[in-house]
């Protein structure tokens, strides 16, 4: 077997609220290979983002071992950690989240050009993949012009604009109605599996649960 894409040993979270302290997350121990889409099962308020905001090196105060990509994340410095972001993970929310000033391709053009491709590349890698997902006859919208579902399809062609190897997803489709989400999560399922990247999904929803290769569930602060 190939070593993990993200290696998680140990995660600890606690929060002071009132003068007590809330254990949100007790000793995670999580690996996901690459290429493998793992469901984070749990319902709303167990501890579901907070994971993902760790694994993603969007906060501190968390205690344990994040490795990504075979780097010791914990051990970096910011801008390394910045740039370990960058390089190895994308982004989905609940909410798209897009500019709101940009058309659909311009919001998949910028990620790429920070990463430091040309204008062309990042165009081109756009293109192909707001095709991928039915918006080739709306590169030019804006995400006030868009559906909700159009929106989150940017979101995901954004979040896998860079080739990340891992891609973390927070309630991707929860802000959609049953049908536009089983839709919009079966193509973001088929783009992922297609451009070989792995994935951690979070979601309370069983059923989406059960389209992925692995369920993990987070109940009183530790994986079952």
């Amino acid at each position: 077997m190939s070593d993990p894409i993200v290696a998680v040993t140990g995660l600890e979270r606690s929060f002071q609220q009132g003068g007590v302290t809330i254990d949100v997350l007790r000793g995670i121990d999580l690996a996901v290979q690459p290429g493998e889409i793992v469901a984070l099962l749990g319902p709303s308020g167990s501890g579901k983002s907070t994971m993902l905001q760790a694994i993603g090196l969007l906060e501190g105060g968390f205690a344990g071992r994040i490795e990504i990509a075979g780097v010791d994340a914990t051990s970096l410095d910011g801008d390394d950690r910045t740039t370990l972001r960058r390089d190895h993970l994308g982004f989905v929310y609940q909410f798209h989240h897009l500019l709101p000033d940009f058309s659909a391709i311009e919001n998949v053009v910028l990620p790429q050009l920070v990463a430091g491709k040309t204008q062309g590349e990042a165009r081109g890698r756009a293109i192909e993949l707001l095709s991928a997902l039915g918006l080739a006859e709306r590169l030019d919208h804006r995400p006030s012009q868009l559906s909700g579902g159009e929106q989150q399809r940017v979101a995901v062609a954004r979040a896998l604009a860079n080739r990340p190897r891992l891609v973390l997803a927070d309630e991707p489709t929860g802000n959609l109605d049953e049908t536009t989400a089983d839709r919009v999560f079966g193509e973001f399922l088929k783009l992922v599996r297609g451009e070989g990247s792995a994935a951690l999904v979070a979601t309370h929803n069983e059923r989406l649960a059960r389209m992925m290769d692995r369920v993990v569930r987070l109940h009183d602060g530790k994986l079952e």
